[in-house]
């Protein structure tokens, strides 16, 4: 086994199931520890405290596999105990074919559960998604390529369209990250700034455009996908980095370990995340498709300048 899978699978069962049959992941535990050889620190728990803003992140995820209805399912069976109200699209929503029974089969039946429950997805575009996708009303686009929304004051989040970063597109985002009053400022879009995929990695360009506009707007943590797994990078410049791009598709033993970059991830098993916002305080938790915690933590708001 290579080097990189030892950081990669990092202790899946930081959580305790209660049955190999019963795949529920029992969200509120968080003191289970595993061994050294792990290198897994203990679960940090949701603290599922009634009021608090939750969502979720997905993303690469439309296959229409077999796998991804497994992850679809244990969506459901997380958010029967912990509440979110959103799902965070971090594109590459559909592969191959997008006709209207694509559309039902790569993202209605998968998460049906979560729709009928009232959930609201909201979309951004990945390089393997047609642009017209921004009219499918299930994904809250309203006909944008961009787009922002608050589902509170203290939160706003930034649609972006990482593909083709047109400069209208650019002074749009920095002219919302400036105008905005809210604490949580948190972009998503596909390409990640900081990536450790030997495939594809970190989109350097990309980064040279808007990561100064982050920094000077206090932004904390950044959702991302394009690379086929799961990764939260080590804090760059004060802001943690997700790629979450492990919702259908998995390139596994992608992570690179000698990339420096990793502070947790997993290419052994599909992924989404979820997380609870109170205060000035981030808590998450990655589940994998067999409902294992692939990791945890806390994030603080960097204070505004």
């Amino acid at each position: 086994m290579r080097s990189r899978h030892a950081i990669a699978a990092i202790g899946l069962a930081a959580l305790l199931l209660p049955s190999a049959a019963c795949r529920d992941t029992q969200i509120g535990y968080g003191t289970e520890t595993v061994s050294a050889a792990q290198q897994q620190a203990p679960t940090v728990a949701l603290p599922n405290k009634q009021g608090t803003y939750k969502f979720a992140v997905l993303g690469d995820f439309g296959t229409g596999s077999k796998e991804q209805y497994e992850l679809g399912r244990q969506m459901a069976s997380v958010h029967a105990r912990f509440k979110y109200e959103h799902v965070i699209l971090v594109g590459d929503n559909l592969y191959g074919s997008e006709r209207s029974q694509d559309f039902k089969k790569k993202f209605e039946e998968p998460y049906k559960p979560l729709l009928d429950a009232g959930v609201k997805f909201y979309a951004s575009l990945g390089n393997h998604d047609a642009r017209e996708q921004r009219f499918y009303k299930p994904f809250n686009m309203d006909g944008k390529r961009y787009y922002t929304f608050n589902p509170n004051p203290e939160v706003r989040f930034f649609a972006l369209e990482s593909t083709y970063p047109e400069p209208e597109q650019i002074k749009w985002f920095e002219d919302e990250l400036k105008k905005s009053t809210s604490h949580w400022k948190i972009p998503f879009f596909h390409h990640p700034l900081y990536s450790s995929g030997e495939r594809h990695g970190s989109d350097i360009r990309l980064r040279r455009t808007i990561e100064p506009m982050l920094l000077a707007s206090d932004v904390s943590v950044v959702f991302t996908g394009h690379d086929h797994f799961y990764e939260r990078t080590k804090p760059q410049n004060g802001i943690t980095y997700f790629v979450v791009g492990s919702g259908g598709k998995l390139r596994e033993g992608n992570i690179d370990s000698n990339s420096g970059v990793t502070a947790r991830g997993l290419d052994t098993d599909l992924a989404f995340l979820v997380a609870e916002i109170d205060g000035d305080l981030l808590t998450f938790n990655t589940i994998s498709r067999t409902g294992s915690v692939a990791d945890s933590g806390v994030i603080t708001r960097r204070p505004t300048r």
